[in-house]
């Protein structure tokens, strides 16, 4: 494994209708747990799913081939091909939409098929939709980051068709609170699930 490039010290534009991390220092390290589980080794498409302002997505693209993010609030998409510019990233591509529709066979044909995932829902987790496509892409490795573990586990129990989980971490962002944000290593086990 690689380290990344950049040492994490990156910089972001967030405008006001974008969410972003406020707890930097615990950001910096929930983006490390992140890296590290993404296991990349330089030569990987990468989705980054709900990527928000592209913080994940700039934080581990000197590792990868691409990265794709997606993300359904459209300033946040513009605040992501920014940062992407400030970081001197040239291999990251963004785009808005709702997931759910813009994750299908088409985008995937036209993207190419990840070999990683990293995904960190809102909330409410990912979409069935969602979670079903990426059975059908069926990427070696998914990282998910979430802030729910009701969602997650739901999710999680869509993508143990063929994925296995290999490594939990959470990771307080909110101290002296009940919540944390919770990141899960899966690996693919099904290696028959691919797209026709």
């Amino acid at each position: 494994m690689v380290k990344p490039t950049n040492d994490g010290e990156l910089k972001f534009r967030v405008g006001p209708k974008s969410f972003y991390q406020t707890n930097s220092r615990q950001a910096q390290r929930l983006y490390q747990v992140a890296w590290e589980y993404a296991q990349l080794k330089g030569d990987e498409v990468v989705y980054d799913l709900y990527t928000g302002t592209g913080t994940i997505a700039c934080y581990v693209a000197s590792n990868a081939k691409k990265v794709v993010g997606l993300e359904y609030v459209a300033a946040a998409v513009e605040d992501a091909k920014v940062n992407a510019q400030l970081n001197g990233l040239s291999n990251t591509e963004f785009f808005a939409g709702d997931i759910k529709d813009l994750l299908d066979d088409s985008f995937l044909d036209q993207h190419g098929r990840p070999d990683v995932v990293i995904t960190d829902p809102p909330r409410a987790g990912m979409h069935e939709h969602v979670s079903r496509m990426l059975l059908k892409a069926a990427p070696k490795r998914i990282v998910y980051v979430s802030c729910n573990p009701a969602t997650q586990a739901r999710d999680l129990s869509i993508l143990s068709e063929n994925y296995a989980i290999t490594k939990v971490q959470p990771v307080d962002m909110f101290p002296h609170t009940v919540h944390v944000e919770n990141v899960v290593a899966l690996e693919r086990v099904n290696t028959g699930a691919t797209l026709a």
